[in-house]
């Protein structure tokens, strides 16, 4: 992040028309600046490792390296930087090769505007985001939400809850009053029992379960849960630079 607060974005995607209407859509927004543009997961990596921005959109499937394998190698080399996986395909073993990778989140590509922005943002401060159609593929193939968590204890339910509102585990020692240790264990106990097998899922599980009780979410909306317009564009694109107007552009 910069210090004037602005967030760099690269926005890795095979097809120019959507890569291209990401970054203007994007660009439209407050404190979001979109650096650099890869066509390919190869180039992705240049790119990444030249500009070292705050948040990455990658597509999944582009010729060559894949969207998986690029936020794999991404996480491995940058802990804490912001990995988005923006898609058309919502297949669950997709999804969650997406999320063992060390995607922060997983979005469809028929997301809205100002969700696509607000993930960037969360993205950036270690929070990740979810299309409502994700979270509910999650938790389909195993017991139904409400069953599954009728199996846990009511502090079980005091932390799966906290985990959903993204707290990483000493943030909920500290809400709680208890020690790390006993955080971890019951942490353990409920991937355990709600079948998932990473903490992202178990989120991705207690908001699917919530939104079970209210109404069926809009289109093109997301979750949110921790893991973090200008009138010129000035970006790179495999290493050359383009300046253009900002404006919006239909993709698919």
């Amino acid at each position: 992040m910069t210090a004037a607060g602005h967030i760099r974005v690269v926005v890795v995607d095979d097809h120019d028309l959507l890569r291209e209407g990401v970054t203007a859509c994007l660009s439209g927004f407050e404190h979001l600046e979109v650096v650099g543009e890869a066509s390919s997961g190869e180039a992705a990596i240049r790119e990444v490792r030249r500009l070292v921005p705050d948040v990455v959109v990658v597509d999944l499937v582009m010729p060559g390296m894949g969207g998986a394998e690029v936020i794999r190698r991404l996480r491995a080399e940058h802990p804490t930087m912001g990995l988005l996986a923006l898609s058309s395909f919502t297949e669950r073993e997709r999804i969650r090769e997406v999320i063992q990778a060390g995607a922060n989140g997983y979005l469809v590509k028929s997301v809205d505007a100002e969700s696509l922005a607000e993930a960037v943002r969360g993205a950036a401060t270690g929070r990740g985001a979810y299309s409502a159609e994700v979270t509910q593929i999650l938790a389909l193939g195993t017991e139904r939400p409400t069953s599954a968590l009728e199996t846990l204890t009511p502090r079980e339910v005091d932390i799966a809850e906290l985990l959903a509102r993204g707290r990483s585990n000493a943030e909920i020692a500290k809400a709680l009053e208890l020690s790390l240790f006993t955080v971890k264990s019951h942490v353990s106990n409920i991937l355990m029992k709600l079948h998932v097998r990473s903490r992202t899922e178990a989120a991705a599980f207690m908001n699917s379960a919530s939104s079970s009780f209210a109404p069926p979410p809009k289109e093109g909306s997301i979750s949110l849960v921790r893991l973090w317009p200008a009138p010129r564009v000035h970006r790179t694109v495999n290493g050359g630079s383009v300046t253009g107007r900002s404006h919006l552009t239909k993709g698919e």
